[in-house]
């Protein structure tokens, strides 16, 4: 009862004061909760027994090198902001064109990036949905996502995002509350387990190769900080920067304690993890947050993907002159993610999402190159192209975790 209890006020005093007035009138923080709620979602609800069942003892270190690896990729998106400066638009007048049609092309890689996306946000809520009811099985979980796809496309055909949208900010509220909450538990849990001398020490499953394409298939779990990059008619470019920073900085706080926490109270979860396998783990800890956890995972997963759903309309509309019109972007993208629904798994779906977002970054980190070398930054340009390459090897080599 005292820790359920702990657990509540925690996430109770949290939600207050992120809701409180004063916080959501200081700019840089509402810039940071775009970013921050792309950041910490869906990643949060399956990477803990992802990473502790295939890589143990050294699940931490794993975390780390993602979120390394996504602050790299945040660095080159950051440049470009600053080179671009406060235009509001995705793809501005560049100084080559070069670089102008390399941001094109980045912008079409992030479209369908966003597809991508939305079919795994909406899989996880179905797949949350019906975690702790009689009725979990595939084909149910996949028929909630189905229905959810349509209710999306019938809101954004017919009447526009612009009253989900502003659920954002609650729905950011509602998860930090929940997940601070759920790291309250778990530092008394592992506290406990410390003073019994019963912590673990898990072997490693998977390694060599096998475990870095993985790792590389899990990157769109740190996804969500290139969201700054977009909001120039929101924010001017100073801000967008330093909301990205901070958000990339808050996130990598979070989940470095989420999993250095998890990896050492829990035994493996067995040769094949399932997607809301942290809903049993949390049980063991108390029983409150198995609810708590789906309440976050279905407020996350639909507002992210209405977000998404928007950029993509959006993006798909610019990019072809206003051939295509957003409503029919939302069309496209709702075929897409009901083709993946029904022929793909939960972590098939991150997969192709790590490497549609990989390709983007990588094209993002050519442009900081190219603009990085014209000014004569050698070694930033360097660091840049390595960063290229490296997104690169995401996009062409990661791998699905066996669920």
């Amino acid at each position: 009862m005292a820790l359920t209890l702990l657990i509540l006020a925690t996430a109770i005093l949290t939600g207050a004061l992120l809701w409180s007035p004063r916080l959501r009138r200081f700019p840089a923080w509402t810039a940071m909760t775009t970013p921050l709620a792309s950041i910490i979602g869906s990643g949060f609800l399956v990477l803990g027994p992802v990473l502790e069942n295939a890589y143990g003892l050294w699940a931490p270190l794993v975390m780390a090198a993602l979120c390394l690896a996504a602050f790299g990729f945040g660095a080159a998106v950051r440049h470009n902001i600053a080179q671009i400066g406060d235009s509001p638009g995705p793809c501005p007048t560049l100084r080559s064109t070069s670089e102008a049609r390399l941001e094109d092309v980045a912008s079409a890689a992030l479209a369908f990036a966003y597809m991508i996306s939305v079919a795994y946000y909406l899989n996880l809520l179905g797949s949350f949905a019906t975690s702790l009811t009689p009725f979990d099985t595939p084909t149910v979980s996949r028929s909630i996502t189905t229905a959810v796809f349509l209710l999306i496309l019938v809101t954004g055909w017919t009447r526009g995002f612009a009253l989900l949208e502003r659920m954002e900010y609650a729905s950011v509220t509602l998860k930090l509350a929940i997940i601070a909450g759920l790291l309250a538990g778990l530092l008394w849990y592992v506290g406990a387990r410390a003073a019994e001398g019963a912590l673990l020490l898990n072997p490693v499953t998977t390694s060599g190769w096998g475990a870095v394409t993985l790792a590389f298939g899990l990157l769109v779990t740190v996804q969500g900080f290139e969201t700054s990059r977009y909001l120039g008619a929101e924010y001017d470019a100073r801000t967008r920067i330093r909301s990205m920073t901070w958000a990339q900085g808050l996130s990598t706080a979070i989940y470095m304690v989420y999993i250095g926490l998890i990896a050492y109270a829990f035994p493996r979860t067995g040769a094949a993890v399932s997607e809301t396998a942290i809903i049993d783990m949390m049980a063991i800890v108390a029983p409150i947050l198995p609810l708590m956890l789906v309440a976050a995972a279905l407020a996350a997963q639909f507002s992210a993907a209405v977000a998404d759903t928007g950029g993509s309309g959006g993006l798909l509309a610019e990019l072809t002159g206003k051939r295509l019109s957003p409503r029919q972007g939302y069309a496209l993208l709702t075929l897409v993610g009901l083709t993946l629904t029904w022929r793909a798994d939960v972590f098939q779906i991150i997969s192709y999402a790590s490497r549609a977002f990989a390709a983007y970054y990588t094209l993002q980190c050519l442009l900081a190159a190219l603009s990085a070398r014209r000014q004569g930054a050698g070694a930033k340009a360097a660091g840049f192209a390595a960063l290229a390459l490296l997104g690169a090897a995401i996009t062409l080599f990661g791998q699905p975790v066996e669920g």
